[in-house]
């Protein structure tokens, strides 16, 4: 259903198109085919205006962001203007080899989750290398890194917190 309100909207090849949770839904492999194509129609000149609570789809998809909390628009701006205002990111390192202690990582906040399993939280004024390695210096690898949080997602939830306040 939701494919083929798109290519309805699609037909008359507008300049302009408004997209409400085109995602909403629909199961992986449909949200992952809908955000390549809007990409598409997007990189060949049709704006897209796109309403979502899916704030990864967002991050993914949008150059321009608005968020909007209880009617009242609290930010306006670039993706990237945006997500330079974080103050600090939180990460998940999975470790080659099991430790037992919190490692030291100086002025970079930790906490072990599990034997292989660091989260670390980076102030912005900080690299992810120096995490990395004062990790190495102490013998201990890392296999993969993840974001803890969608960093868009992350902003929401600040924005949207001091906004009730």
């Amino acid at each position: 259903k939701r494919r083929l309100m798109l290519a309805r909207a699609l037909v008359h090849k507008p300049k302009l198109l408004l997209l409400d949770e085109p995602t909403a839904g629909v199961d992986v492999e449909t949200r992952s085919e809908t955000w390549d194509f809007i990409k598409e129609i997007n990189e060949n000149g049709t704006t897209v205006i796109l309403t979502t609570h899916y704030l990864e789809e967002a991050e993914s998809l949008c150059n321009q962001v608005a968020i909007i909390n209880q009617g009242k628009m609290l930010q306006n701006s670039s993706m990237n203007e945006l997500l330079q205002t974080l103050e600090s990111e939180s990460f998940i390192l999975y470790l080659d080899k099991p430790i037992d202690i919190k490692p030291d990582l100086k002025n970079i906040d930790s906490k072990l989750l599990s034997a292989t399993e660091l989260e670390i939280t980076i102030d912005k004024n900080v690299n992810i290398s120096e995490a990395i390695i004062l990790l190495a210096q102490q013998n201990i690898t890392i296999s993969s890194i993840k974001n803890k949080r969608n960093r868009l997602e992350e902003l929401f939830i600040k924005l949207t917190q001091d906004n009730s306040r």
